[in-house]
């Protein structure tokens, strides 16, 4: 598989690659104005489902507030995975789970892979975020739950803070699949990630099924120091990638979708996967 090594390059400005406003017609924009601040909703048609989906953004609150380029890319292969489910990049990480799927989606910002993902697999997903994001959260939930119900979907929205076991334990381990989309940006936040992912793959290497819990992550490099977090994962996880989105314009890099499993303790060091960010 091709390798993401991109150290020569130079910083990549992180402000100019948040979801731009001139998405294609499946994505429409109408911005109202409330009170002081300024909200943004976001219509996303999903053609596997034949639904739209409505996402609140709130830019003045913050990052978590806002759409950013890899979830557009988890929900378009969700979407793709649902019109063909033996020929997608997320076939070998979704076949063969009993349904409905059981989903934790880390750093869920708006919501709107996990809720893409509850509406075109028909699965339960526990969206999560800071304690301050969850109300902005639920408000998209509440805002797309007769399509959810129409497609046999369900969504649970709960507090995760990265790096705190307690909360893991609060939150639970019975997840079939982890989702996670543009969360490696502040470099301070490396080993509190790195932290939750291994007490929710931590085991999960020895299923019933002889399948390892996988953690999918779709990331939009921005900055060099993005390697650093892959060089620390690949030590305690197996890491592939998935698929690489092609740049969009006016972009050196596009998104890439990578998954994780627990590393097996008796596996050959140099069999492990050689991809990097």
């Amino acid at each position: 598989m091709a390798t993401h090594d991109d150290d020569d390059e130079d910083d990549i400005n992180p402000v100019t690659m948040i979801l731009p406003d001139d998405q294609d017609d499946t994505m429409r924009f109408r911005t109202i104005q409330e009170g002081a601040s300024e909200q943004h909703l976001q219509q996303h048609y999903v053609r596997s489902i034949d639904s739209t989906l409505l996402i609140r953004q709130l830019p003045s609150q913050g990052l978590s507030f806002q759409l950013w380029p890899a979830a557009t890319t988890l929900v378009t292969l969700l979407d793709q995975h649902r019109c063909q489910p033996t020929n997608n990049p997320l076939s070998s990480t979704l076949l063969g789970h009993g349904h409905p799927l059981n989903i934790l989606e880390l750093g869920s910002g708006t919501g709107l892979v996990g809720i893409a993902a509850a509406a075109t697999l028909g699965a339960n997903v526990t969206v999560t975020d800071l304690p301050h994001v969850i109300p902005n959260l639920l408000f998209n939930a509440e805002a797309n739950a007769d399509v959810l119900t129409a497609n046999g979907g369900a969504i649970r929205v709960e507090p995760l803070r990265w790096g705190e076991a307690d909360d893991v334990k609060l939150i639970g381990r019975d997840f079939d699949l982890i989702l996670a989309s543009d969360v490696v940006y502040h470099d301070h936040l490396y080993d509190p990630l790195l932290e939750t992912m291994r007490l929710l793959l931590l085991g999960s290497a020895g299923t019933e099924n002889g399948r390892a819990k996988a953690f999918v992550m779709a990331h939009l490099r921005r900055w060099k120091k993005d390697s650093a977090f892959f060089k620390k994962a690949k030590k305690r996880f197996q890491v592939e990638v998935l698929h690489v989105d092609s740049p969009s314009e006016g972009c050196r890099v596009g998104v890439v979708v990578y998954r994780f499993v627990e590393k097996l303790m008796n596996s050959n060091s140099g069999s492990s996967a050689s991809n990097s960010a």
